[in-house]
């Protein structure tokens, strides 16, 4: 059994781990949403909403839900940004230890970009998501490895509208460059994903994924 080649890798603790931030909601000193808040009525003491008893009120109600229920192209096809990405890959496991790649500062945030894949033609729905890897040595055998299982993970959660890239962080590896012709070459990608043994690790790696 191969030895575990980095025995004390520096994690990062899970709360510290970039999410993202929910828009902010005033409430009023009972702990309720206020209404009122930045308006005349803020210091009002309204049982109800001094317009609900307003007789037009059920056609304002009816107009809103009918504009509510027309979907718009952004309703049907949501943005994906960097930190959606992230959190697709943050949980990936690492092949040694039980600890995510997130945890590990194996991906993160700012190692993540979303581009035009047709440069000529940024209009296109076309994009390419480029996740740089910083394996936790130098020298570590399983950056492959990794970067596969990212890539894996991508290609199973993404919409086929976009390209992945992924590649070893320069700098980081004593042969990254070697290691970035591995993952870039699709042949040998498709090799890899009919090797059981590599795709049973990959699958154990992905197993904890949300």
């Amino acid at each position: 059994m191969q030895s575990v080649q980095n025995v004390n890798p520096k994690i990062i603790s899970a709360a510290d781990l970039p999410k993202r931030q929910s828009p902010h909601k005033a409430t009023s000193p009972s702990g309720k949403d206020d209404l009122f808040d930045g308006t005349i009525f803020a210091s009002s003491n309204f049982v109800t909403p001094p317009w609900k008893d307003d007789p037009f009120g059920t056609y304002l109600e009816e107009w809103e839900s009918e504009t509510n229920s027309i979907e718009t192209d952004d309703d049907i096809e949501e943005p994906i940004d960097e930190q959606e990405i992230y959190d697709l890959i943050s949980t990936i496991m690492d092949p040694e230890h039980p600890i995510s790649l997130g945890e590990l500062a194996v991906v993160s945030l700012p190692d993540i970009s979303i581009t035009p894949a047709l440069p000529q033609n940024p209009s296109s729905p076309l994009r390419k998501v480029t996740v740089l890897v910083t394996p936790t040595i130098t020298h570590c055998s399983l950056a492959t490895v990794i970067g596969l299982g990212v890539r894996v993970r991508l290609e199973q959660s993404l919409p086929p509208r976009f390209r992945i890239e992924v590649k070893i962080k320069e700098g980081t590896h004593s042969t990254g460059e070697e290691t970035n012709k591995q993952l870039a070459d699709k042949e040998r990608v498709a090799a890899a994903a009919e090797n059981t043994a590599l795709m049973s690790l990959i699958d154990k790696m992905l197993e904890l994924c949300k």
